[in-house]
């Protein structure tokens, strides 16, 4: 190619790039050979080691107890979840196990927990810890609140100070933020914030009095919509206190009554907006549907089976 200009030698290059990113199907700016970049290429899904579920889903399963047919019924839900693609999962109970009998089961199944809803009494919460960093969490929690709750404007400042000095102990214990976890009212109580005057809901009250050093959240999705909160503007405002969601699904949704949680993708929800809102944003992607107890129709593997199938499927 001695005889070539220098331009005529890029130009002849050029054309040897273009023929062979056709011949590989991909334009040159990135996308397939038609032109368009496909739906996968353009958003992404839930990484499987950020999917975990609440194990309040079996809780009519295996019961209450701490004998060996109920040690036995929990040993049995480990490894299925396992089998069914869980990484990880949120512990309520330890069914009498130790914390350190409970995560030599985890290992067993190749399970984490990066969290728990635990106590978040002040008085045992040193029992918490230690279970905590027996369990490596990465977060210590509850279901609700710390005392005295959200019951008066009064009871939640005085909460999010409890919860600041709890969060400060588990920092310092190696165990990450403290986060609380709602259900309808802390949507539907609302109080007028001291610091600037304005009307707002508990949750927010919750969050704009409490640090962020000490403090995280636990959006459930399902009961805040019920309890008339909006769960992509709370991430897009408060997105980097809000650890984890509860990926809930339910019917009768705002309804005066509570809704009624069911297995995910048979509810009223469009969760597509939550999880864009949640991008870069939230840890852990919690799947729960909280059981019917006393309907014998009720199948809490197939329940989770539908969540994880969800959850690592997901486009958004």
């Amino acid at each position: 190619m001695n005889g070539f200009s220098g331009r005529a030698r890029s130009l002849i290059a050029l054309v040897l790039s273009a023929a062979l990113l056709l011949a590989l199907g991909v334009t040159a700016g990135g996308a397939s050979a038609g032109g368009q970049a496909s739906e996968k290429e353009l958003k992404r899904g839930i990484p499987v080691n950020q999917i975990s579920i609440q194990l309040w889903n079996f809780a009519a399963y295996v019961g209450f107890g701490s004998d060996p047919a109920t040690q036995a019924r929990l040993e049995e839900v480990l490894q299925r979840l396992s089998e069914i693609g869980y990484r990880n999962v949120e512990p309520f109970t330890f069914n009498g196990l130790s914390a350190e009998e409970f995560k030599a089961l985890l290992d067993k199944y190749g399970l984490k927990a990066p969290s728990r809803h635990g106590s978040l009494n002040e008085a045992t919460f040193d029992a918490t810890l230690a279970d905590a960093k027996a369990l490596k969490q990465k977060a210590v929690g509850s279901g609700g609140w710390a005392a005295p709750g959200i019951g008066s404007l009064e009871d939640t400042l005085a909460t999010a100070e409890a919860m600041n000095r709890l969060g400060e102990r588990s920092v310092m214990n190696g165990t990450g933020r403290v986060y609380g976890h709602n259900h309808q009212p802390e949507f539907r109580n609302t109080y007028v914030d001291p610091e600037d005057g304005v009307e707002k809901s508990a949750y927010e009250i919750l969050i704009g009095h409490t640090e962020r050093r000490w403090v995280d959240f636990q959006l459930d999705v399902l009961w805040a919509y019920d309890g008339g909160g909006d769960p992509v503007e709370l991430l897009n405002t408060y997105g980097d206190r809000i650890f984890s969601l509860h990926m809930k699904d339910g019917i009768n949704v705002a309804d005066p009554a509570n809704a009624t949680p069911v297995p995910m993708g048979e509810g009223e929800i469009d969760f597509v907006p939550v999880l864009s809102a949640a991008k870069g944003k939230v840890k852990y992607y919690i799947y729960e549907q909280d059981p019917p107890f006393g309907d014998p129709t009720f199948d809490p593997f197939a329940s989770a089976q539908k969540g994880f199938d969800y959850l690592s499927t997901v486009r958004f």
